[in-house]
């Protein structure tokens, strides 16, 4: 059973708006206008006064500010038990790091499981917090990215990667 989104808000950003909503246990959805993957409606009311959205408000101007400040903010994304577990790989990626999808795939214990992993990072609903800009092809290569690569490639110079 899927969690109910209480509250949603828009902030503006520097790589343009993004949607936050969250459920009674914490922020569930960070999304791109026209992300992949993203639902077309959140359903739940705009209430950008909500404390979790405002946190997350707070932590998204201390990000742009300087890329190294850390969310802090209770996450609540859903997915399965496979995509929870790239998911938490990907929350420890420090900024400036980058990962190869073999390498996530590694880390949980699934060295064959590249594609799927791949699938998963697609998934991730919590864009920038959980930073799956952060991983890349085992050349480098940027590759994929649900708010576009022109994005992908502006977070992680905003962070200093060497991508």
């Amino acid at each position: 059973m899927t969690p109910l989104l209480i509250a949603q808000s828009r902030i503006d950003s520097p790589l343009g708006p993004l949607t936050l909503a969250a459920t009674a246990q914490g922020l569930a959805l960070v999304w791109f206008d026209a992300q992949a993957h993203r639902t077309p409606t959140v359903d739940a009311p705009e209430q950008p006064d909500h404390p979790l959205l405002q946190q997350a408000a707070r932590e998204f101007s201390a990000y742009w500010a300087d890329a190294r400040s850390a969310f802090a903010v209770p996450l609540a994304p859903q997915g399965t038990p496979f995509q929870q577990a790239v998911w938490q790989v990907l929350r420890g990626i420090a900024p400036g790091t980058l990962l190869s999808y073999g390498e996530v795939a590694r880390r949980i214990g699934k060295p064959a499981a590249v594609r799927a992993v791949g699938a998963a990072i697609g998934r991730n609903p919590l864009s920038i917090i959980v930073p799956c800009h952060r991983v890349v092809g085992s050349n480098g290569a940027l590759t994929g990215y649900a708010g576009g690569l022109p994005r992908k490639q502006a977070l992680l110079q905003h962070e200093g990667a060497a991508a």
